[in-house]
């Protein structure tokens, strides 16, 4: 007699539920210092690394993570990263380390990091991983006492839409997909063995630090202050440029409709007059005219983008500015005493 609660593989697969979405992204403490520790020692430019655990459920763990080494645009250089990437994941296999790629990291200035390279690396390595994400570490933020980690994968929305490589405005709206839609940020966990939980345990004072920290009474915050308005500036510049594009392409459909409105015009009354004459009507559309060929719509990918941008300077400038009048009315008060 067969066991009904028994059963086949086919079965098994054809029942299997839908992946939960990701909701958290767990990092374990010591990649988050491998992270800080490469993006500080290569400030001056922008370096990359992969992330490697395991996903888990709704929880995307990251247990390890390896620098990519620093290369210019080159074929036969960009061969040798990914020789090594492969060599990497060999030798971390070998030793028994969770070798599973599942995103990267890479650092940014400002919070620079919405382009269409991003996007496009996010869906390459979603050709081979479902569900992958890309930590973005801002040293530049963190030496204001934040730590400027953060967690981001593509909506499943702007994949499905970026894979049509259509972003007119009538797809847009049929897809109800506005500039907000595009990233999505994951909350991310800090994780710690127990043992590393009990020696921080240890390190810790039993008393509370007595010394003054007057680097929070910095008033001046100009130099975060300017680059951040500066790349605004920059950003404003290319949003209007974009902006133009597509001012010029409604003055070239305007143009095109009100030529095929005169020719349609014209062609009518021509018929009429064959009619009359007793001959067959010429046909009211000829695709072979130039003034019936469609116009190409520009892409507003790359405004969208812009507009994430913005969006996240115009975010960082208010808050420094709210913790920098913070900081003014505290000290307008100690002055008044």
């Amino acid at each position: 007699m067969v066991n009904p609660l028994t059963r086949s593989f086919l079965q098994a697969a054809a029942s299997e539920e839908v992946a939960s979405p990701l909701r958290v992204v767990q990092i374990e403490g010591l990649v988050i210092l491998k992270i800080i520790k490469h993006c500080k020692e290569f400030s001056s430019a922008l370096v990359t690394g992969q992330l490697l655990g395991l996903d888990v459920g709704s929880v995307l763990e990251v247990t390890n993570c390896f620098p990519f080494p620093i290369r210019e645009e080159d074929e036969e250089i960009e061969a040798d990263g990914a020789n090594y990437q492969l060599e990497m994941m060999r030798c971390l296999r070998e030793v028994n380390v969770d070798n599973n790629t599942v995103g990267w990291y890479q650092s940014t200035l400002l919070g620079s990091f919405q382009t269409v390279e991003l996007v496009e690396t996010f869906m390459n390595y979603q050709e081979n991983i479902k569900r992958c994400v890309c930590i973005i570490y801002d040293p530049s933020k963190s030496n204001q006492g934040v730590l400027a980690l953060k967690a981001f994968k593509l909506s499943d929305s702007f994949m499905d839409l970026y894979r049509t490589n259509n972003f007119t405005g009538e797809k847009l709206r049929e897809k109800n997909l506005s500039w907000v839609d595009i990233f999505e940020e994951i909350p991310i966990k800090v994780s710690n063995s127990a043992l590393v939980s009990a020696f921080m345990t240890e390190l810790e004072a039993e008393t509370p630090v007595a010394q003054c920290d007057y680097d929070r009474l910095k008033l001046s915050t100009d130099p975060f202050m300017e680059r951040n308005v500066e790349f605004l500036i920059e950003c404003m510049d290319d949003l209007s440029m974009e902006q133009q594009k597509f001012q010029y392409y409604y003055r070239n459909l305007s143009r095109q409709q009100a030529q095929q409105q005169a020719w349609l015009q014209k062609r009518r009354a021509e018929n009429m007059a064959r009619k009359a004459a007793g001959e067959e009507p010429l046909p009211e559309e000829d695709p072979s005219n130039p003034i019936f060929k469609p116009i190409a719509e520009p892409s507003r990918l790359e405004s969208f983008l812009i507009t994430n941008q913005i969006a996240n300077y115009c975010n960082q400038i208010n808050g420094v500015t709210g913790q920098s009048f913070s900081r003014l009315y505290l000290m307008k008060a100690l002055n008044n005493k």
